[in-house]
């Protein structure tokens, strides 16, 4: 007799209504010579997995007879069903069958099953138990066996190398056909992902890691199916404008991935890969941005005000843009609610930096009346220095923290 789930995993899942635990998605497009064989052949490698599962052909907007085909594997099996979509995107099928599936775990695979079955379990073990929250198949991993031509194994090396370089990702392949992610964390991830074709699996994947989530990867045994109609040089292109948005919008703090990981059960405080050093690269931006704002406000004003008081109204105006840049770029926080607060912090924060500075030359000049500007100008800007670090530690601790 077949383990039961808790015996498995020590975890309690509710399944579905109909008990499936596991939603598997495969996509399809004019795939109707090929998509009887690979569903019949799901099937029989889903009677040795202990257990249930059901199979979701999702049809982008096919021409052929892929609809007739797959309403007739619907017909001849109960665990078989069929959605129809009007256009094409893979990313647009998994959104549209995983948002509305009421399964515990989704998966998603090749219509052309490059990726060896043998491979599920180990997929979907770790999301079962709760350990982790997405699991990718990694044709690049070690232990992994992939048959495939030199130009396509290029192609895939280069992509996640410029991931690893751009968009700092620790996973290995973004692109394997092979993924498995919880419900639940769908549910929080799907709402952010805007690509809905082939650069689908590496925002969602990026996502994840931004936020802290726990993304298992198992090595597969994978073999290159010589009918893909992947559109290789077209797919690259889109590919690079998704990291390019996507690295702008992480930029400039546009994910609301904290929260996402505090409804998930995951902490980013410790696990972001580079959220400090992001932060620290915003910060210093928006610094250098502030000393030219500065700059441009006191030459414009010293005329009409006098250099004091343009100093003054200078400072005080670009004190109060750069925490309200801070605010939304550094650290990601919008919407009105305690923008004040956050200015009025902002402002003792500024004036603590400025007594600093001038309490520092104040004791310089009373030590040693005749010192020279040069040495003004290394004390100030050592200062400065602190001011800085005081400031960034004082917006992530105090104004910025998340309670």
């Amino acid at each position: 007799m077949s383990p039961t789930l808790p015996e498995l995993t020590g975890t309690a899942y509710a399944a579905a209504p109909d008990g499936a635990l596991l939603e598997i998605v495969v996509p399809v497009h004019n795939e109707e010579a090929d998509l009887a064989r690979c569903v019949e052949r799901l099937r029989e490698h889903l009677r040795g997995v202990p257990f249930t599962a059901r199979i979701t052909i999702a049809d982008n907007a096919s021409t052929d007879g892929t609809a007739l085909v797959a309403h007739r594997l619907s017909s001849r099996h109960a665990d078989v069903r069929v959605v129809h979509l009007p256009e094409k995107g893979r990313g647009r099928a998994l959104k549209r069958v995983w948002s509305q599936s009421d399964s515990p775990v989704l998966v998603y695979m090749d219509v052309d099953l490059s990726t060896d079955l043998k491979a599920l379990l180990p997929l979907v073990a770790p999301l079962l138990t709760g350990h982790s929250d997405v699991a990718i198949g990694s044709r690049l991993s070690r232990g992994s066996h992939t048959l495939r031509g030199t130009k396509r194994e290029v192609i895939s090396r280069g992509y996640n190398l410029l991931l690893h370089g751009t968009l700092r990702t620790r996973f290995r392949d973004a692109q394997c056909g092979f993924k498995a992610i919880r419900r639940d964390v769908a549910q929080e991830l799907l709402p952010l992902v805007q690509d809905d074709t082939w650069f689908f699996d590496t925002e969602l994947l990026v996502l994840a890691e931004r936020a802290g989530l726990r993304i298992h990867e198992v090595p597969v045994d994978w073999v290159d199916d010589p009918d893909s109609r992947v559109d290789v040089w077209r797919t690259a292109r889109d590919d690079l404008r998704g990291i390019a948005r996507l690295g702008w919008a992480l930029a400039r703090g546009r994910m609301p991935l904290h929260e996402v990981a505090e409804r998930v059960g995951r902490s980013t405080a410790r696990s972001a890969p580079g959220l400090l050093g992001a932060q620290i690269a915003r910060f210093a931006l928006v610094g250098v941005l502030s000393t030219l704002a500065y700059a441009v406000l006191y030459v414009m004003l010293r005329g009409a005000l006098g250099p004091f008081t343009a100093n003054t109204v200078a400072l005080v105006l670009t004190a109060v843009a750069n925490t309200a840049a801070n605010r939304r770029l550094t650290f990601g926080v919008r919407g009105p609610r305690d923008r004040w607060r956050h200015q009025a912090q902002g402002l003792l924060i500024f004036a603590a930096g400025l007594a600093l500075t001038s309490g520092t030359l104040a004791l310089l000049h009373a030590a040693a009346p005749q010192t020279s500007a040069t040495v003004e100008v290394v004390v100030l800007t050592l200062a400065n220095l602190v001011v800085t670090v005081m400031r960034f530690v004082l917006l992530r601790l105090w104004v910025f923290v998340r309670r």
